[in-house]
């Protein structure tokens, strides 16, 4: 079998094969200028209300504007490309970020716990009421705003620090909602006690939002895999070029970042010439980047007569075999456009 280049206008060049490097900061800047609206609206309405609900509102949108510098921080460093001492580029700093945002967002959950239990021993009335809530919704309304952006971002880019601080914002918003339910009914009700409850409450929601952050932090520094969807999607493309001579195994992937990073064993038969096996690896990786999108593929050559060429690694994602897709189809699968494999 003799393998045939694709035409020049359908391969993918060589430079846009990898994931690409991006400065994402632009979103950092907006959170930073978000959390500085909404810290000054928050501190003018707890000022107003002397509500404690409001005040650990207001505290936890410093612990945003403190994020998002770290956010800001994190994704310049990750934007840079790679050099001599880091060869892989800086993407995992995104994960660095994650998790002091996860660590601030337990800071702030003990302090707003903590001045809500004090209130609650230590009831106090609450004031101008209305002026305090609309001033705290408008707060609400730009921070669920700049929420929505950066986790729509967050998704488009594969940016674990946008989404992470998409979900933070979020998760201000539902405590900014609980806390004005919370106002209202002590002014309904004239029962003090209700807004350091609330408040309690806000405070354990915040640390289940930091817990779930670091948790996925940590399961990036420790390169996790690609969602098993995206993990079939490179086997079922793969599985195209599988013929009776050629074969895949040892499909492994991991995620630093936005980057995402696969390899894969490319078995052929150990007669081939050197160009025949180069050619087929530029077909199949071509077929990836162009049908999957950005990953950085890297492809091993290996005759599949050597015993050698098997058993590799303890876990890897499996890939059909010949007999696989002709016990699927019943029939041998059909050859790749332009490949010229006449015994497919």
């Amino acid at each position: 079998m003799t393998a045939i280049p694709n035409p020049a206008s359908e391969v993918t060049p060589p430079s846009a094969r990898g994931p690409q490097t991006r400065d994402l900061s632009r979103f950092a800047y907006l959170s930073i200028v978000a959390a500085v609206v909404t810290i000054t609206l928050k501190v003018i309405a707890w000022r107003i209300t002397g509500s404690v609900g409001l005040l650990s509102d207001a505290a936890e949108s410093v612990v945003n504007l403190v994020a998002a510098i770290a956010v800001l921080i994190a994704l310049k460093v990750a934007a840079m490309p790679a050099d001599k001492n880091h060869h892989f580029g800086h993407t995992k700093a995104e994960y660095f970020s994650a998790a002091i945002e996860g660590m601030m967002i337990f800071v702030a959950a003990l302090v707003i716990m903590y001045t809500a239990v004090e209130r609650f021993l230590n009831p106090q009335p609450i004031e101008n009421v209305g002026l305090g809530l609309a001033i705290s919704v408008v707060a609400s309304a730009v921070n669920g705003a700049v929420a929505v952006v950066l986790l729509r971002a967050g998704r488009r880019y594969r940016s674990l620090t946008l989404t992470a601080d998409g979900k933070h914002l979020m998760t201000d918003v539902w405590t900014s909602a609980g806390v004005v339910v919370g106002v209202l009914l002590v002014a309904l009700t004239h029962v003090e006690r209700l807004d350091p409850i609330i408040a309690f409450l806000v405070g354990v929601n915040i640390v289940w939002t930091g817990w779930k952050l670091i948790r996925e932090s940590t399961e990036g520094l420790m390169d996790i895999s690609m969602p098993k969807e995206d993990n079939s999607a490179i086997a079922e493309i793969l599985s195209r070029f599988v013929t009776r001579e050629v074969h895949f195994h040892a499909l492994r992937t991991r995620v630093s970042g936005h980057h995402r990073f696969a390899e894969v064993h490319v078995l052929v038969p150990g007669a081939w010439t050197v160009q025949q096996g180069h050619d087929l690896m530029e077909e199949v990786e071509d077929a990836v980047h162009r049908e999957f999108g950005e990953i950085t593929l890297t492809c091993h050559l290996e005759p599949s007569e050597d015993p050698r060429a098997y058993g590799d690694y303890a876990a890897e994602f499996p890939i059909p075999t010949h007999d696989d897709i002709v016990a699927a189809h019943g029939t041998t699968p059909p050859a790749q456009p332009g490949r010229g494999d006449d015994d497919a």
